[in-house]
């Protein structure tokens, strides 16, 4: 005997694409080797007439119910025929096969296709392709199907043989044993049925007897409603009960005075009996694992990192109203509802709610700028749709997101689509292959996948294989793909992508408009409810809203400035609470200098607008927010400048006066000194700050000593002493050199100290922009 032919990996490989057909030992046993063409079998004509005439144009179904035709009841192919009512046996992958009652034979009319013999089946299903493991019958026998209410259409080269279908007391009356011997005809070809069953709900009908019920083609009708009659439909929307909203983590329906209108679902939790899955797996050792080709892939050992310090924070923090405020701010958090955004929600919910019901394939387009929901939208909508799945409201559909920012290769998009349909993760090339013959196999029942394609501009190759094959899937006849492709702009298909992916991309297209003001004062709002001590003033919140509707209508943008503005208020808030604590040996002549600066009521309160602060701290204002747009929008050569010490500052202005009265890109240090000096008596500058320029760079000859509050004649005529001298501002040489080793400024050196040139090393733009509203050096020329 000749050895058994080694399977290839391409025939392995099919296995992974069957599961949940019959098996079978015997393919194309009773269609013979040769491929004969399909014919029909006409009403009341000679069969063997319309045999012999292969001259004979196929006509359409329509045609063919004429009065020379005859209607069409049968098919041939060599000797092999098929009729009307017959129960067949259809190819599946490998060496499996699908059952199905032919319920009617017809040309199809598809220009694409071209003319092909199809036929509409009606299926039987396994005890495996039922996916409600709770619901499922466990008395399934082992050559035992079910009697579905599903039908489909395939071409009749697909069929490969008849098969039986009978009761279990004629299976038992003519196999005592219950065993099929090889050698019968009848292996692999015989059924039982005493059930119906709705394969997506798992309910099943009373048991019959299939001879009983089922006699021919006449009986198709009563059979098809004798099923949908005592199963539960899963289109059918069916009343919640109050258990199952208090079991399930369902949503509700945001309030609204407009009844009828879809809204953004708001998410309920279950928040009690909240404990840490533990993994039950405790063997940690390398574990080997097939995949179809038979390539070994080894799991290695998770990796082990050395425990950090664990910083333990005080229940005063984590309670805080600031961190409160912040963690709901943050972009990453989930809202309970996601508010205007009802109209683009109700219109992707419609979408994906009736391509899942009817089990086609379909493409749809969703762009808009950053920031506007795209996507946060579009996880509610499959949120709710999975929770109607779990009502048993809807059918069963996989969810799987691809993002281009998270994936390194456009081409893994393949292996992550097989391993949400078949939890197998292999390679890029071999998921494609496996994805093909997926999609282009009949399969009946088949459970529909939604694909979330994000930052799709980011999956775009070379020769755009990996988009065109996402939108041709879907498609095709059985494929059931729905793929959702989200991108930041509208004309990116008719822009980047060739004409024949375009096409396929189809007309469904959705816009999300950028955020008005309003719109992002509700979110913002939204955000903080629930935040105690109303620590963020509304009219800081328009503020933020106005300013960011006005650029973008990002609304991540604007969660980010209202964040860092609610720790720019806290960081206030706890330098004035240290302030106001007990004096101690660390803190004295911090604690001296500071009532040095502050010598009457006047300077005091000039101090205090220079820093910032507000009369109550801890509140976010339309400055805080200010502060917080300053340093999300300045560049980090701003931000820089903007943390410049009070002598660098000064240093800069008088370098832009010289430069601006001269003319000259350059100037001498001793110049840009005499510069500082005249611009400080003719500054609008407080005096204090004044005294503080020359005090804090070490200044010489200012007549007073540390911890020594200035003479109103010292504070009055800034840097002249109480005897009529003049100040050395010596600090701004020090601020020349600190500002040259940053490259802000060039400096030339030279013997003497004061002949050394000095140009500015950054464009004098970016200094006026950065220190144009800074307190500090007000009206030392930044202004633009």
């Amino acid at each position: 005997m000749a050895p058994a032919r080694k399977k290839s990996n391409v025939e392995k490989a099919r296995q992974y694409l069957s599961g949940g057909a019959v098996l079978r030992e015997d393919s194309d046993d009773e269609l013979g080797l040769e491929d004969h063409p399909w014919q029909w079998i006409y009403e009341d004509q000679d069969v063997q007439s319309r045999k012999n005439d292969r001259s004979v144009t196929p006509r359409k179904r329509k045609a063919s119910s004429s009065a020379t035709e005859g209607r069409i009841v049968g098919a041939r192919m060599g000797s092999f025929q098929c009729r009307v009512g017959d129960t067949v046996l259809l190819k599946a992958e490998g060496n499996q096969a699908w059952v199905g009652i032919i319920c009617d034979l017809f040309d199809s009319d598809e220009e694409e296709e071209g003319e092909e013999k199809m036929a509409k089946f009606m299926w039987f299903s396994s005890e495996g392709e039922i996916r409600n493991k709770s619901k499922k019958r466990d008395d399934c026998l082992e050559n035992e199907l079910y009697i579905t209410a599903a039908f489909d259409n395939n071409p009749l080269t697909t069929i490969n043989g008849k098969a039986n279908i009978v009761s279990l007391g004629a299976f038992h009356s003519k196999y005592p044993t219950g065993q099929v011997k090889k050698s019968s005809k009848d292996y692999g070809k015989i059924f039982v049925c005493r059930r119906g069953c709705n394969t997506r709900t798992a309910t099943y009908t009373e048991e019959f007897k299939w001879e009983g019920i089922y006699n021919g083609e006449k009986d198709i009708p009563s059979l098809t409603q004798l099923i949908e009659s005592q199963t539960k439909a899963t289109r059918k929307r069916q009343p919640r009960s109050k258990k199952d909203d208090k079991d399930l983590d369902d949503f509700v329906i945001a309030d609204d005075d407009d009844e009828g209108i879809p809204k953004t679902p708001r998410k309920r939790r279950k928040l009690n009996d909240a404990t840490t899955p533990i993994s039950k797996r405790k063997d940690l050792t390398p574990r080997k694992f097939l995949t179809p080709t038979h390539r070994r892939i080894i799991i290695k050992k998770p990796l082990e990192f050395t425990p950090l310090g664990t910083r333990i924070l005080s229940p005063r923090a984590l309670s805080s109203p600031f961190q409160i405020a912040r963690n709901q701010l943050h972009v990453s958090s989930v809202p309970a509802a996601l508010p205007c955004r009802e109209e683009e929600f109700s219109t992707v919910y419609s979408h994906l709610e009736a391509a899942i019901t009817d089990g086609s394939g379909s493409c749809i387009y969703i762009s808009g700028t950053p920031g506007t929901g795209k996507t946060a939208t579009v996880r509610e909508v499959v949120a709710q749709l999975n929770a109607s799945v779990m009502a048993e409201e809807l059918d069963d559909f996989i969810f799987v997101e691809i993002n281009g920012m998270k994936v390194t290769d456009p081409h893994q998009s393949y292996s992550l689509l097989w391993e949400a349909l078949r939890g197998d993760r292999v390679s890029p090339s071999h998921a494609l292959e496996l994805l093909e013959r997926e999609f282009s196999t009949p399969s009946p029942r088949r459970v529909p996948c939604v694909v979330l394609m994000d930052e799709l501009d980011q999956l775009v190759t070379k020769n755009q294989s990996v988009m065109y094959n996402f939108f041709n899937w879907p498609g095709l006849r059985h494929s059931r793909l729905i793929v959702l492709a989200v991108a930041n702009t509208m004309d990116l298909p008719e822009r980047t992508l060739s004409n024949k992916i375009s096409s396929r991309l189809g007309l469904t297209r959705i816009t999300f408009p950028g955020y008005t003001h309003d719109q992002l004062m509700q979110i913002i709002q939204s955000r903080l409810e629930g935040v105690p001590g109303n620590i963020v003033h509304p009219d800081a919140v328009q503020f933020a809203a106005r300013k960011v509707a006005a650029v973008s209508g990002d609304a991540r943008r604007a969660l980010d400035i209202c964040r860092r503005a609610v720790e720019i208020a806290e960081s206030d808030a706890l330098a004035r609470e240290s302030d106001s604590t007990p004096t101690t040996p660390s803190k004295t002549g911090r604690n001296v200098k500071n009532k040095a600066v502050s010598g009457d009521t006047a300077n005091g309160s000039a101090l205090q607008k220079r820093t910032g602060l507000e009369a109550r701290t801890g509140i976010v204002t339309i400055a805080t927010i200010k502060q917080a747009i300053n340093e999300a929008t300045s560049s980090p050569l701003q931000q820089y400048l903007r943390a410049l010490p009070l002598a660098s500052k000064m240093f800069l202005a008088a370098l832009l006066a010289r430069i601006r009265r001269t003319g000259i890109g350059e100037a001498m240090l001793g110049d840009v000194i005499e510069e500082a000096k005249r611009l400080g008596l003719m500054s609008q500058l407080e005096p204090v700050h004044q005294y503080l320029l020359a005090e804090d760079r070490g200044s010489e000859g200012v007549g007073t000593k540390e911890g020594q509050t200035p003479s109103k004649k010292t504070v009055g005529r800034g840097t002249r002493q109480a005897d009529g001298k003049v100040a050395r501002a010596t600090g701004l040489s020090a601020a020349a050199i600190e500002l040259a080793e940053a490259g802000i400024v060039g400096v030339e050196a030279r013997r003497g100290e004061r002949v050394g040139r000095v140009r500015l090393g950054v464009g004098d733009e970016e200094v006026r922009l950065a220190l144009g509203d800074d307190e500090e050096v007000k009206g030392l020329g930044f202004e633009t």
